[in-house]
């Protein structure tokens, strides 16, 4: 899974610890942490490196456990993501968790990355610490308290896991690539066909060389060609009313339009959405029935 994140020219290494204890936590959420953290580590070295993944417990107690104002006494999972890329300025630091803060141009990331591995850490009663140095590469260390039940998907009141798919056809228009990368690599886990696309006008050039066979296209709402996620649905489903479409972005809704109904869960997914999530909602869509 994380081979298919990286390109030929980075070199990866996984050190797992032995006897590791469990955590108690969504399985889905915490596959969404590496995945986030590869993916940065991978934007850090666009001419190649090393990425290292290293898993081990930590015990924190007295001063050790001051370190962090986050940080407390007890015993810890640690998952440790290392690059050798371009390293964070200290000045940038203090602000790579916020949502939508990005030191990428305009259309090569949303800032949504590392702000979803920190809410989901927190989301688990854990933290995250980062060390860096520019020129020489950073370590992002996820820690997670153990716990001595087994590890377990947290399912909401009345949730029922995701139908997979029966190779329906998904077209996923995404304009960041590690997010239309993840968002494939996802939904071809759970059985489908899946085609992806740049950009609106990328994705119209995608569907006509697949004679059209598409049963649901997964849209951002704001791509950088000028077509944005609305323009394509309705240009595609002047031509092929039956397609079904379900739209994502990083902002509310309520921001992109006023004459559109957009239902979370149901044709809307606001990022960072869990993978869980996105294989319900789609299945949902693709089958026509309702939250």
């Amino acid at each position: 899974m994380v081979a298919r994140l990286l390109g030929a020219d980075i070199a990866m290494e996984f050190v797992p610890a032995q006897d590791l204890p469990g955590i108690s936590g969504d399985v889905a959420m915490i596959e969404q942490i590496l995945l986030n953290l590869v993916v940065n580590a991978r934007d850090a070295m666009p001419k190649g490196g090393q990425l290292t993944i290293s898993t081990s417990v930590c015990q924190l107690e007295g001063e050790a456990a001051k370190r962090n104002p986050e940080a407390r006494p007890g015993v810890f999972v640690c998952l440790a993501v290392s690059d050798s890329g371009c390293g964070i300025a200290p000045e940038v630091l203090p602000r790579i968790f916020e949502p939508f803060f990005t030191t990428k141009s305009t259309g090569k990331g949303t800032g949504l990355g590392l702000a979803t591995v920190y809410g989901i850490a927190k989301q688990h009663q854990g933290w995250i610490e980062v060390e860096s140095e520019v020129g020489k590469g950073t370590t992002f260390i996820v820690f997670l308290p153990a716990s001595s039940k087994p590890v377990t998907v947290a399912k909401e009141p009345g949730h029922t896991p995701a139908a997979r798919g029966r190779r329906e056809t998904i077209l996923v228009a995404e304009d960041e690539p590690a997010l239309r990368r993840l968002a494939g690599h996802i939904l071809g886990n759970l059985g489908y066909e899946v085609l992806e696309a740049g950009t609106g006008m990328e994705a119209i050039q995608v569907w006509e060389q697949h004679a059209k066979k598409v049963d649901l296209l997964l849209t951002d709402l704001v791509m950088p060609d000028g077509l944005t996620g609305r323009e394509l649905a309705k240009q595609m489903q002047t031509r092929d009313p039956s397609l079904k479409v379900v739209y994502t972005s990083g902002y509310s809704p309520e921001t992109q339009e006023t004459t559109f109904v957009f239902l979370e869960g149901t044709n809307f997914l606001q990022k960072p959405y869990p993978p869980s999530k996105l294989a319900e909602v789609v299945r949902r869509c693709v089958d026509g029935t309702k939250a």
